[in-house]
């Protein structure tokens, strides 16, 4: 295996010893529960609630955990001077980031197919079918996943784990506000609308990576929608990625 595979490879190992997959185990009580306490509901509603729930439960503890996951990673390596070990060797910083966001991301996008997995089988244990629409929602929930432990990612390349963590949270929540921003844009004077439009493009879009209500209502959005998405979040990911190497390329760990 090759250094950058092996880094990668560790990196799960390392989230494994986190107790992180205690997560799935939370998931699939919470499933249970909230599919006992919605019972006085219609067949078409009690899938929609069942469905909803699932989708924002799974989100919710999954983005938690990237950006516990993501935030202090890197902090945990300087402070444990292991970072000295790895890039004493043929590997360079940026290499060490790629590596250790893979490592990251492998370590979410198997609990998001655990968990979805589980999803899944309670949908089908209540006779409902399973339609592309949910399987959509739960694909673009790893690219959610993606953008976010990129952000903690960027963020911690130059702070500390828990102002890394603090802004992780709250530029993930002014993105879930995005198109609120933009409209209150529109009802301000010309500074204030240029300085809250250009807010809005510059925070990432997850209103636009957020397939839960097609789920929801089992419909499928356009294809170029799907594919948009795909590529924003792509190229929003790498791009925060590279700033976080430029940036952890000039950190001393003194």
């Amino acid at each position: 295996m090759s250094g950058y595979g092996s880094l990668v490879w560790n990196g799960f190992r390392e989230s494994r010893r986190n107790r992180v997959t205690l997560v799935v185990g939370f998931f699939a009580f919470g499933l249970v529960a909230a599919s006992v306490l919605v019972t006085e509901v219609t067949v078409a509603t009690f899938r929609r609630v069942l469905v909803d729930v699932g989708l924002g439960f799974m989100s919710l503890i999954l983005v938690l955990l990237a950006i516990f996951l993501s935030s202090g990673l890197l902090a945990r390596e300087i402070e444990r001077r292991t970072i000295f070990l790895i890039v004493s060797k043929p590997i360079s910083r940026s290499g060490f980031i790629f590596a250790r966001f893979g490592g990251v991301l492998l370590t979410l996008v198997t609990l998001e197919l655990v968990m979805a997995a589980l999803l899944l089988v309670e949908v089908k244990a209540y006779g409902f079918q399973i339609d592309r629409s949910l399987l959509l929602a739960c694909a673009m929930l790893i690219l959610e996943l993606l953008v976010t432990a990129a952000l903690g990612f960027f963020f911690s390349s130059f702070l500390s784990v828990t102002l890394s963590a603090i802004c992780t949270l709250g530029v993930y929540m002014a993105g879930q506000f995005g198109s609120d921003l933009y409209r209150l844009g529109s009802k301000l004077g010309p500074v204030g609308s240029a300085l809250l439009r250009f807010t809005y493009y510059l925070l990432p879009n997850f209103e636009r990576l957020n397939y839960r209500p097609f789920a929801t209502y089992q419909a499928l959005p356009p294809a170029a929608t799907t594919l948009g998405s795909v590529a924003y979040a792509l190229a929003y990911a790498m791009g925060l990625l590279v700033l976080a190497s430029m940036l952890f390329e000039r950190r001393d760990f003194k």
